[in-house]
C-alpha cells in the first residue's frame, strides 16, 4: 500500500503577499498585486512583482553570486521549513529532497550579460565567471541545497506553466518510493526579469495591457487581452502521514490524487480532450467522484483560446456537479509561470479551515463561453470545503492536476 502524503509547511512569496496569511487575506479581499514596471526595449508593462527580504536567509555576497530564482527559492524553502515546525537541525539532510518546478531558467542572466557586452564594445573579458552556475537548469534547487546544507537529491523540473504541480508530484512519488523522508517541493519563477518573455507574448498579441495595471489580467472576461507576467514561488514541506503524526505536526491537507499527460497536438493551443482526460484520471486515482470536489481552481491565463478551451473541458467534467465551485487566481497575481500552480493551490488551502471559497478577481463581463456553473465571481462563498482540485497547463501541451483533501 502506498504511503499517504501530507502537507505540513508552506512558504511563499507572491505579488500580493509574502506568506500564506497575507496571500489569503488578499484573495478574500480582492487585493491585486499587479503594478506597472519598466522593461528594457519595451517600456512600461504590467507585471506581478514580489517584495520580500532577499537577505533574510542568505548573505548579500551569496545573493550577488546567485540568481533571483535562487533567492525566491531560498526564501520560500526556509519559510516552509519554519512553518512545518520540524526539528530541521537534527534531521538527516541526506533524506531530504528538493524538487522545484520552473518554466525557464538562465534567460535573465544571459540577456543581462549580452546587454552589458554590447554596452562595453563586445569586451568578452567582462563576461561573468559566475555565468555557468547561474544558468544551469538545476540552479534554483541547487541554491537551496547550498543554503540549507541539504545533501539529498536537489533538482528542478522544466514543465512550462504546469511545473508547480509537477514539482509537488515528484516529491510525492519520491516519498512513496522511500527515497527520502521529507520533500521541499513546489514551483518558482523569475520571469519578470527577462524582456524576452514579454516581447514574445507581445508579438503574439497575448500580453495583457491596461492603463490601470490591476485591470490588466482579466481571465474569463470578454474584454481580456492577454497574460500578465509575474514572479514568485510557493514551496511545500511534504511528509508521509505516519511521520507527520508521530511528531504531532500541523497538517494542511493530504494529497490524494494527481495526473500528468500531454496533448501532443500543438505548441501553444491547449487541447480540451486531453485536459478532460487529465482531470478524470486524477479523480479516479483519488477514489472520489466529480461531485466530491468542492473547489476547482482554473489555470485561466487570460488568453481567449486558453480560457475557452479550459472552460470547455471543466464544463464537460463538472457540468452536472451541484457541489463544485469554480475560481481562479491570476486576476490578482498575474501568471507566475512555473510557480503558478503551487501559488494557486496555496491560496485555496486555507478553505479547509475558514470554509470560504475565494472569488475570481471580479469579472465584469464574463465571456459567454466561460460562464461556468458555480463560478465564484464577487463575494467569497461560505461553504464547508473538503476537496480541492488544482489544474495547471503549459506550452508544448503539458497538463497537470493535483487533488488535495482536508485532513481529519
Amino acid at each position: 500500500m502506498k504511503s499517504r502524503i501530507v502537507i505540513t509547511g508552506i512558504g511563499l512569496t507572491a505579488p500580493n503577499g509574502n506568506n500564506l496569511a497575507e496571500l489569503r487575506e488578499s484573495l478574500l479581499n480582492q487585493r491585486s498585486g499587479i503594478t506597472h514596471t519598466e522593461i528594457r526595449h519595451l517600456g512600461k508593462v504590467a507585471a506581478g512583482l514580489c517584495e520580500f527580504d532577499e537577505t533574510l536567509y542568505q548573505k548579500k555576497k551569496t545573493r550577488r553570486r546567485g540568481t533571483r530564482a535562487g533567492s525566491i527559492s531560498i526564501f520560500c524553502a526556509n519559510e516552509a521549513i519554519k512553518d512545518s515546525n520540524i526539528d530541521f537541525e537534527n534531521f538527516d539532510k541526506d533524506r531530504i529532497g528538493i524538487y522545484l518546478g520552473i518554466t525557464e531558467h538562465g534567460n535573465v542572466e544571459t540577456e543581462n550579460e549580452i546587454h552589458d557586452l554590447y554596452q562595453n564594445d563586445l569586451d568578452v573579458s567582462l563576461w561573468s565567471h559566475h555565468h555557468n552556475p547561474r544558468t544551469v537548469a538545476n540552479a534554483p534547487a541547487g541554491e537551496v541545497s547550498l543554503n540549507l546544507k541539504i545533501t539529498g537529491p536537489a533538482y528542478t523540473l522544466g514543465a512550462a506553466c504546469a511545473a508547480g504541480n509537477i514539482g509537488l508530484i515528484q516529491g510525492i512519488q519520491m516519498l512513496q518510493l522511500g527515497e527520502i523522508d521529507m520533500a521541499l517541493t513546489g514551483g518558482i519563477s523569475e520571469s519578470t526579469g527577462t524582456f524576452g518573455i514579454y516581447a514574445a507574448f507581445s508579438s503574439q498579441g497575448a500580453l495583457g495591457k491596461h492603463d490601470d495595471p490591476t485591470q490588466a489580467s482579466k481571465p474569463l472576461d470578454i474584454d481580456r487581452n492577454g497574460i500578465v507576467i509575474s514572479e514568485g514561488g510557493a514551496i511545500f514541506t511534504l511528509e508521509r502521514l505516519d511521520d507527520a503524526e508521530k511528531r504531532n505536526a500541523k497538517i494542511y491537507g493530504e494529497i490524494i490524487g494527481y495526473h500528468i499527460n500531454s496533448d501532443a497536438s500543438d505548441f501553444v493551443l491547449p487541447n480540451p480532450e486531453r485536459q478532460i482526460e487529465c482531470m478524470k484520471k486524477a479523480i479516479k486515482k483519488a477514489n472520489i467522484t466529480e461531485n466530491d470536489v468542492d473547489i476547482v481552481n482554473l489555470h485561466a491565463t487570460g488568453t481567449k483560446a486558453g480560457d475557452i478551451n479550459e472552460c470547455e473541458a471543466v464544463s464537460s467534467v463538472f457540468g452536472t456537479s451541484e457541489n463544485t465551485y469554480i475560481n481562479c487566481t491570476k486576476g490578482f497575481i498575474g501568471h507566475a509561470m512555473g510557480a503558478a500552480g503551487a501559488l494557486e493551490l496555496a491560496g485555496n488551502i486555507p478553505s479547509f479551515e475558514d470554509n470560504k471559497i475565494h472569488s475570481c478577481k471580479i469579472i465584469e463581463n464574463v465571456d459567454p463561453k466561460c460562464n461556468l456553473k458555480n463560478l465564484v465571481n464577487g463575494e467569497p462563498i461560505n461553504k464547508e470545503v473538503n476537496i480541492i482540485l488544482n489544474s495547471s497547463f503549459g506550452m508544448l501541451g503539458i497538463n497537470s492536476v493535483l487533488i488535495v483533501k482536508k485532513y481529519n
